[in-house]
């Protein structure tokens, strides 16, 4: 390893001898405003109890660049750049002071190069995208926050994740430092303080030592989340000359997750259960967000990867991983395209509910009609599940451990068989759970009201419902997309807000039972266009019938009335499992809501795919 040298700096010392580069390679800022008020806090907390004392916050660690007193940050970034926002907004608070000037010269100054000429910079340069151009331009404007997020968006510069990490940063420091230093003289105390008895320790070697020492202080996640050091070790492992190479790889990982705002570890984790035979003492084929890290360093799991011999693509693996996962998350196949399968998944599944993505990626090399197969019958397995309220831990194990199997799958050549295996998995780990859980499904939807769970997951139950006997209704065979019914209103046909004569007349006619609990029931619900609804309005079953009648949606159209056509058509077969009624009361929308269950099973089943 290289020459390692120390140095102990006040932030005075520091910002006056140094040049700090954030290089495009590192991690973004990400502090949030938690982050940033706590180290203002500390710091004012050690003010008021001595000023004298010094204020240790730890060790820089930085890698020398060919220019001199120029240092690329390669850990510690977060304080650094904060105290650099730090300065800004004390420049600004010290405007006219004698103070304005030295915090000035601390914030940006002029160097000699080695071609002897005079530049002039920032003292903290980061260099990720458009983040330079942001902190000149904080620099520049010298303003309080509000003034200067409205000129750098005038001034057209994109910004969102760690861009807007950095105004905020900007915002929570000049706020509490003019709410709590308003006096020009507690300001100076506070300045002095800072500049002179805050102090760190400041560790320089070359950039391959320097990542190695970086590895060593983070390897327990200290600091750092596992995606941070995952793109560390890669860097540990490729030549300097590549470091821009991986950095523009690596942040087709990154930035695609940001901007949909995904969760990187929740993303990590999933891939790894999806890609990787998960093994630990635990027995449970899981990977917890916290074990990320300690995973891929295990040497059994490096190998597994083999990120150290082909980095670049082990990096190409996860950018294809990442491109599915956002393709999933927007209702697309694994064509990249609109899929009718995968936007049911998303409207059953919503924001609650991720853990299918595990599945969903190691299924995704299977051939499109395969896949798209899968993903249907997956739906059907997850419905049991979600309207069981099931705990996501007990299927957390099998998920891991059916990805497995699944990958085995997609890399069968013979249509056949694979057509064969996928079968048979279906049948073993879908068909079997979801037959032990018929029971529990059916005692759930039968005390299933409209306060059970999420409304998206009520409207995507009854739009199903409503689609299956559409279906049959035109003899179609394909459905289509849920969203037409997904769109149309929720009717109570025991009016939400009744009248009081009608809450008497049921109460009335209903000894015992609760008008309140009735009208949420299943069974009194049903879906109807927005114009029909209205006029249907609060009133008695018997004067809504003539607006029911009207829906162009055969599920509730045929409440009032079924509609007989031939001997044997699909319509008549629906109506062996619908009925009209005359009457509306406790009985009846009991009678309904069975109705209804029984339909459910015709709905989420799991069906074999045609071997040929």
């Amino acid at each position: 390893m290289a020459k390692i040298e120390n140095h102990k700096y006040s932030i005075d010392e520091a910002f006056r001898e140094c040049f700090y580069i954030i290089p495009d390679y590192q991690r973004e800022y990400v502090w949030t405003d938690k982050e940033v008020h706590q180290l203002l806090e500390d710091i004012n907390d050690e003010i008021d109890t001595s000023s004298i004392k010094e204020y240790f916050i730890g060790t820089i660690l930085v890698s020398p660049t060919n220019q001199k007193n120029h240092y690329e940050v390669i850990d510690g970034q977060q304080r650094l750049t904060t105290f650099f926002l730090v300065l800004c907004a004390l420049k600004n608070l010290f405007r006219a002071e004698p103070q304005e000037t030295t915090i000035s010269g601390l914030i940006s100054t002029s160097y000699t190069d080695a071609n002897g000429d005079t530049k002039t910079s920032l003292k903290l340069e980061p260099r990720y995208e458009n983040a330079g151009e942001l902190m000149n331009k904080i620099v520049d404007l010298n303003a309080e926050p509000n003034k200067t997020r409205n000129a750098i968006q005038a001034a057209g510069i994109t910004f969102f994740g760690s861009l807007e990490n950095l105004l905020n940063a900007y915002a929570t420091i000049y706020r509490y430092l003019n709410e709590n230093y308003e006096d020009k003289n507690k300001l100076k105390k506070y300045w002095g303080y800072l500049a002179n008895n805050v102090v760190f320790i400041q560790i320089s070697t070359d950039i391959s030592s320097a990542l190695k020492i970086f590895e060593t202080i983070n390897e327990r996640g200290v600091g750092l989340n596992p995606m941070d050091l995952l793109k560390n070790l890669l860097f540990t492992h490729v030549k300097t000359e590549e470091f821009i190479k991986l950095k523009d790889e690596w942040k087709k990982i990154t930035k695609p997750l940001e901007k949909q705002k995904e969760k990187p570890l929740r993303f990590l984790r999933y891939f790894l259960m999806a890609n990787y035979k998960i093994e630990n003492d635990r027995k449970d084929a899981t990977v917890r967000e916290d074990e990320i890290y300690d995973w891929f360093i295990d040497k059994k799991n490096a190998a597994l990867c083999d990120y150290s011999s082909k980095p670049f693509e082990f990096v190409r693996k996860i950018i294809r991983n990442v491109e599915n996962y956002l393709a999933f998350a927007a209702g697309k196949g694994n064509d990249g395209q609109d899929n009718l399968f995968m936007d049911n998944l998303r409207r059953l599944c919503g924001g609650a509910f991720s853990l299918h993505y595990v599945l969903l990626l190691s299924a995704s090399t299977l051939p499109k009609p395969l896949f798209d197969h899968f993903v249907k019958q997956l739906e059907s397995f997850l419905f049991y599940y979600i309207f069981t309220k099931t705990p996501t831990k007990e299927l957390e194990r099998n998920f891991s451990m059916w990805a497995d199997e699944l990958r085995t799958i997609s890399e069968i050549t013979d249509s056949l068989v694979q057509k064969q295996k996928l079968n048979e998995f279906l049948k073993e780990h879908f068909a079997k759970n979801m037959q032990d859980k018929n029971g529990e499904l059916a005692d759930d939807l039968k005390r299933y009201t409209l306060n059970s769970m999420q409304q998206y997951r009520t409207r995507y139950l009854l739009a199903k419902l409503t689609q299956h006997v559409e279906m049959a209704y035109k003899g179609l065979s394909v459905p289509g997309s849920l969203q037409d019914y997904t769109v149309l209103e929720i009717e109570h046909i025991l009016p939400n807000n009744p009248e009081p004569e009608l809450r008497a007349d049921f109460i009335k006619k209903n000894p015992g039972k609760e008008y309140d609990t009735y009208k949420t029931r299943l069974g009194n619900l049903t879906l109807l266009e927005k114009p029909i609804n209205i006029v249907a309005s609060n009133d008695f079953f018997k004067n809504k019938c003539a607006e029911y009648k009207k829906c162009k949606y055969y599920l509730t159209s045929s409440i009032p009335e079924l509609t007989t056509v031939g001997n044997n058509s699909s319509i008549n077969r629906m109506n062996s499992k619908l009925e009209a009624f005359t009457d509306w009361n406790a009985g009846t929308i009991e009678k309904r809501q069975g109705l209804l269950i029984n339909l459910a099973s015709d709905i989420w089943k799991i069906e074999e795919i045609e071997v040929q």
